[in-house]
Parts: structure tokens; sequence; C-alpha cells
């Protein structure tokens, strides 16, 4: 392994191999899911200016920390981003662009979910300089939308989809699957329809059962019921991977899929250990500062982080990683999306200290290496978990 000054050097400027963006989180809902997990909050009444200045005063803090790095990427979620003004939008992108420089095809996203009020927004965001939807359709039939505790129709969901498609560059929809009483005959169907309806992207999760939540409450008093077992489930995954891929939307990570170009290149920075500062309540970052990777986590309920962001000191957690935390990170993530982690990388990181059992799971034929890069198989995909532990088998990995 490399010693001294220069491979320390090497990996003090390791993110800038993943890049850098921006995620701001919008914590408020009109109602909460019962499936989500996520830091979302139902509040009656939100002061949007005082918001507003307080997600434009952190873009400018961390901007002042750390400076002259292009930025590419921006993505607002939560929550409901699209509950948000698109005025804050706005002026949250235009403190970016005072902060940073910006690449010249900066990528700006907003999940969105698709109720008639909302989509009326569409054109105020694309005016701020959004040019990427995600809209949050996640069935396509009214049982399974009223089970999911939506709040929209169908019928309401392709509509704003339509009208994303009229008003952005680029539009995603999200999609969840293995849902209560759905068979693989109601997926195959539903699947058909959302590939007809001609998305460059989808995002397809699998129904999970998250601690609480107030399915993981009824999950834990035996009242949630029609869940699929773990084969039918499994089944309902290799369903996906084939019609996707048959229609040219392969997985370019393991719920994502994509054409060409089309990948959400925020969410690679995640996968490919960039940098990202996390701006918003519970919002997480990656930082590296001074040769220093940090590990950024802000206040979790609305009100602290809007006290603290005001107070000019809003982050409530700075973790400095070590080598072996960043080494981990890079495999965890790294090892989602398609085209794997580049081994130089991993070298930079392991050399003699990081012992990774790399040749076993390639007998077995989970991973690969090809290209200067670890990969999955198709067959290692659906047990990323479990080849995680085996590659490093003192941590507890979970995705």
């Amino acid at each position: 392994m490399p010693s001294g000054n220069w491979w320390r050097a090497a990996l003090s400027a390791d993110w800038q191999q993943g890049g850098f963006g921006i995620y701001v989180h919008w914590p408020f809902c009109a109602a909460k899911c019962p499936y989500c997990d996520f830091n979302s909050h139902v509040w009656a009444e939100v002061d949007q200016a005082r918001w507003r200045d307080a997600l434009v005063g952190e873009v400018a803090r961390v901007a002042g920390e750390v400076p002259g790095r292009v930025v590419s990427t921006v993505f607002f979620g939560g929550g409901t981003p699209s509950l948000m003004p698109p005025e804050t939008v706005g002026a949250v992108l235009e403190a970016v662009r005072t902060g940073w420089p910006v690449a010249n095809d900066l990528e700006v996203t907003l999940e969105a979910n698709p109720t008639s009020v909302e989509a009326g927004r569409f054109r105020g965001f694309a005016d701020a300089g959004v040019n990427r939807v995600s809209v949050g359709l996640q069935a396509l039939n009214d049982a399974d939308l009223g089970r999911l505790g939506r709040l929209h129709s169908a019928a309401e969901g392709r509509a704003a989809y339509e009208l994303a498609r009229e008003v952005f560059p680029r539009v995603s929809f999200d999609l969840i699957y293995a849902r209560q009483f759905q068979s693989l005959a109601d997926w195959r169907a539903e699947l058909r329809e959302a590939l007809a309806m001609e998305p460059e992207h989808l995002s397809l999760y699998q129904l999970t059962i998250e601690e609480g939540t107030a399915f993981g409450r009824l999950f834990e008093a035996g009242r949630l019921k029609g869940l699929p077992d773990e084969d039918l489930a499994a089944d309902h995954y290799e369903l996906t991977q084939e019609m996707c891929e048959a229609a040219g939307l392969p997985a370019y990570e393991v719920s994502n899929h994509a054409g060409d170009g089309a990948e959400a290149r925020h969410n690679l920075i995640y996968w490919r250990s960039g940098d990202w500062a996390g701006i918003g309540p519970g919002a997480h970052g990656r930082l590296t500062v001074n040769g220093t990777r940090y590990a950024t986590e802000a206040a979790r309920a609305p009100g602290d982080w809007l006290r603290r962001a005001e107070a000019g000191s809003e982050e409530t957690v700075r973790t400095a990683l070590s080598d072996r935390e960043r080494f981990v990170e890079l495999l965890l993530m790294g090892l989602r999306v398609s085209d794997g982690v580049d081994l130089g990388r991993l070298q930079g990181f392991s050399g003699d200290v990081f012992q990774i059992n790399i040749k076993g799971l390639e007998s077995i034929g989970l991973i690969k290496r090809r290209d200067g890069r670890l990969r999955l198989t198709r067959q290692g995909r659906p047990v990323l978990n479990g080849v995680l532990r085996e590659l490093i088998p003192d941590e507890a990995v979970q995705v």
C-alpha cells in the first residue's frame, strides 16, 4: 500500500471521484404514509418566509466551509418538497449559485406527490430552475393506493406524470411492489402498464416493513395481512428485472432502472462515495474538510432545526470517518450500482490492512472483477446483504 503524504493526499481527494451535490430536505407532508420511515411531519401551518431564509442561510454556511467546489446536482427530497413554494426553491438555488460554481449541466431534482394542487405548481418549479422531477405514484390502482395511505387517485397520478413530461425535460416515477395481496400476475400487469407510459427512469422498491411506522406496529401485532412470503417477493424482484431489461430500462442500481444517460446523477454521488451537503431537518451529508471526511447529520425535529439554523449552528452531529469506515462505505454503496467499485480506490484504502473475501465469492458466481472494477453478478444482486457480510464479515452491514 502507498505510504506517507502521497497516500494521505490521495484519500483526502477521493470524494472527487464521486462529485459534489446538495441535498435539501423539506420535512412536511399533507399526511404520513403508513410505510414511511423518512423524517416527515404533518404541520397545520408553516412559516414559509422563515423556512426559506433558514434554508438559504444553511446553504451559505456550508458554502463558506467548502468553497470553490463545482456543484453538479441539487436534490429536493422529503417529506413532500412539492409542497414548497416555488419561490423557496428558487431562493435555495440562487444561494447555491452564489456559494459555488455550478456545472453547465446542473441536475436539479424535486420529488413530487401527484395531487392536482401540487401538480399545478410544476411550471413554477420549472421557472425556479428544477429540470428533473420524480413523481411518487407508488401504485397504479386505487385499492392499493388506499392501502398505502396515499392521498391521490390512480387517475391523478397518471395526469400528474403526463403534465410533468410536458413541463420538465427529465421525469421519473416511483412504484412499490410486493404489496399486500399483490400476486405475481398483478405486478406483471401493473409493470407492463408502467412501462407503456414510456418512462426514462423508474424507481421500483419492494415494500419493506420498518420499525416505528404504522405498518411496523400492525405487523408486530399480527394485523398486517396479505404480505408476500420470501419466495413470492423474490419472484416479484426477478420479474421486475426481466421486464425492465426487455423494455430498455435495465437496473443500474438495486432499485433504480434507466435508459442510457437517464440515470439519477444525484444518487450516483451517494453510490460513488462523493461528497454532498445535507441541508434541512434530519438531512445526512458527507463532507471532506481539510483532508478529513465527515458524516454530518442535522437535527430531526423541524422546530429544533429551524432554531439552530437561525442561530447559525444547525448541524448537530459531525463525525470523522476512519479509513476503515470509508472503505466499508465505498463497498456498501458502490456495489449497489451496476458498474461497481473501482478496485484502485479499494486498494488505496485497504492495502494490507483490510482483507476482503473476493476470491471465495467469485468462485460461487456472486461477484466478478473486470476492467479494474469489482461488481455484483446478476446472481449476486438479490443477495447483496449476504455478499457484503462475506466481504467485510466483522461489520454489521445493511443496505
